[in-house]
């Protein structure tokens, strides 16, 4: 999961994955395409995302596809984000029963 944060804590990357979510199955030239970074530098990103598994290529001929994975995004999510939003969840749901106790004690 390190490399996961790690991968998604640089700017460029992102937006790598932005692009590939806005159109998944692109290769490098199309990826380099409109960016302000070179060829070498996106192939560096691409590797980093690959390693953290947040990107995934299939072998088309002579081309080179990829897609993102959103899986480990997806982790992240369930594990850190889920349980934050129980705990305030659950917390608003306890405030709500706390009002209309107190609002039922006040009509009486």
């Amino acid at each position: 999961m390190d490399a996961v944060f790690r991968a998604l804590a640089d700017a460029s990357r992102r937006e790598l994955l932005d692009r590939l979510r806005a159109e998944n199955g692109q290769t490098l030239g199309e990826l380099c395409a409109r960016l302000a970074m070179t060829r070498q530098a996106v192939s560096k990103h691409l590797a980093i995302l690959e390693a953290a598994n947040l990107v995934a290529t299939v072998r088309r001929g002579r081309e080179k596809l990829h897609y993102l994975n959103p899986v480990p995004i997806h982790e992240i999510a369930d594990r850190w984000i889920g349980q934050f939003e129980r705990t305030r969840l659950d917390a608003l749901a306890d405030l709500k029963k706390a009002l209309e106790q107190q609002s039922g004690v006040d009509d009486e």
